[in-house]
């Protein structure tokens, strides 16, 4: 009795540090359909639960995939996959909503009754479901028509926080509406890392059948970068296994972790207790997706040229950019302004200023794909708004075509053409039309 007191006690004082740690932290948990069917799924709530009386905050994101399918084998009928997302019909639809309603109620129900023989005992848990999400249709892909599959047109972010500031537990489905009463059919795996990134969480945890991503040698990978997690990924989509429990956590994970959360957790559903050992442990027990090496905002020099090419090219052929040759790059390249993540180029911008009439042109503005959920299109504007300053410059100005809204937002607004400088205005492209917005400094 002893030895069994002495080691409670030490694995109490060890994991307090993490429960300090973990005080008031926003954690979303993507609940996969195939978690829900397992025997474990009582355990998994349960700790959920022990998780929000901790003070952390928790928003849980369901899916229903098994779920769905049964209920369409019953009703003898089958949806077609496109790209690993399910077509759904207006037949197969309602199905849907019958599956993932039962799964939500049963979610809640858990919540409440599984407490009377746990340690959680006593505690009152609130479940709060609502219109979080509003969803707009996927359209038509290679000439196929997702019907009720949607994606996420917008999140009532505050609505969120404030059920999170409550202590109340958010749970979000694969259903959602749109502005117009439509119900469309979206992924789990979307919804979670939407939530994840527009919540600036500091959590992303995932289940799958194992624990983590493991080795051939059956070793669990503790940490993975989101470029190694890439790889592991493609090793799925060769074996066919791309839209696995574990496939989509990795999606999810490798473009939350780009866009700022810091740690993507992939646990089993399988194991007792695996939430609380891996959040909780000094060694955890799944795996983690963290944020890859700092990023390094910094003055473009000549072996940018290459990173910077790759970056424009795609939007000069799509004609958002204006196409500049490597030797305009390389008499330029003073001119530019990059950031740095993991030896790639991941944004540029470029400051062209007009001292007589003390302005300047933010020009060549691109961000990677894969980094457009953050922040760096303003963290390249404020570093050439401190440049323009240190000239003694009194605004800014940016030549548009597409991304007119989110230069209003950083507080630019519109001019005409007589407003450029004179040596600008004999060079404006009065074809391609672009929008004049002017920021003054």
């Amino acid at each position: 009795m002893k030895f069994r007191s002495t080691a409670l006690v030490k694995g109490f004082r060890q994991s307090t540090p993490y429960v300090n740690a973990h005080r008031g932290k926003t954690v979303v948990i993507m609940l996969g359909g195939e978690s829900i069917a397992d025997q474990n799924f009582s355990n998994i709530l349960n700790d959920i639960a022990l998780l929000n009386s901790l003070g952390v905050k928790i928003v849980v994101v369901y899916g229903a995939r098994p779920q769905i399918n049964q209920l369409l084998e019953l009703h003898q009928l089958a949806t077609p996959y496109h790209k690993g997302i399910r077509v759904t019909d207006e037949r197969s639809l309602e199905i849907v909503k019958q599956a993932a309603g039962q799964v939500q109620l049963d979610i809640t129900a858990r919540f409440s009754m599984c407490l009377n023989n746990t340690p959680m005992a006593g505690s009152q848990i609130n479940v709060v479901s609502g219109n979080f999400v509003i969803a707009q249709p996927l359209g038509v892909d290679d000439g196929i028509d997702y019907s009720h599959s949607g994606r996420i047109r917008r999140l009532n972010v505050d609505a969120i926080q404030s059920q999170l500031e409550n202590n109340s537990i958010v749970l979000l489905g694969p259903i959602a509406s749109s502005v117009t009463g439509e119900c469309f059919n979206l992924s789990s795996e979307d919804v979670a890392t939407q939530t994840a990134i527009a919540l600036r969480a500091d959590k992303l945890i995932g289940y799958c059948s194992q624990q983590g991503i493991q080795l051939e040698s059956g070793e669990v990978v503790s940490e993975l970068l989101p470029n190694e997690a890439e790889q592991h990924l493609k090793t799925l989509k060769d074996k066919g296994q791309a839209h696995t429990g574990t496939g989509r956590f990795l999606r999810g994970a490798i473009r939350a972790c780009r866009a700022g959360v810091p740690r993507s957790h992939l646990i089993s559903y399988q194991q007792d207790g695996s939430l609380i050992q891996e959040l909780f442990s000094i060694e955890g027990i799944g795996t983690q997706v963290v944020m890859e090496s700092a990023e390094r905002v910094r003055s473009a020099d000549i072996n940018d040229i290459g990173g910077i090419l790759d970056l424009i090219h795609p939007l000069e052929k799509d004609g958002i950019l204006v196409r500049r040759s490597r030797e305009q790059l390389e008499q330029e390249i003073d001119r530019f302004t990059v950031i740095e993540r993991d030896n790639m180029t991941i944004g540029c911008a470029a400051l062209y200023p007009f001292r007589e009439e003390l302005t300047a042109e933010m020009a060549c503005v691109a961000v990677h794909p894969d980094y457009r959920d953050g922040e760096r299109g303003l963290t390249l504007l404020n570093k050439l708004k401190q440049q323009a300053k240190a000239m003694g410059l009194k605004s800014l100005f940016v030549l548009t075509t597409r991304s007119i809204h989110w230069f209003r937002e950083q507080g630019f607004v519109e001019s005409d053409v007589e407003e450029l400088p004179i040596a600008k205005q004999a060079l404006y492209n009065f074809q391609r039309r672009s929008k004049i917005l002017t920021l003054k400094l």
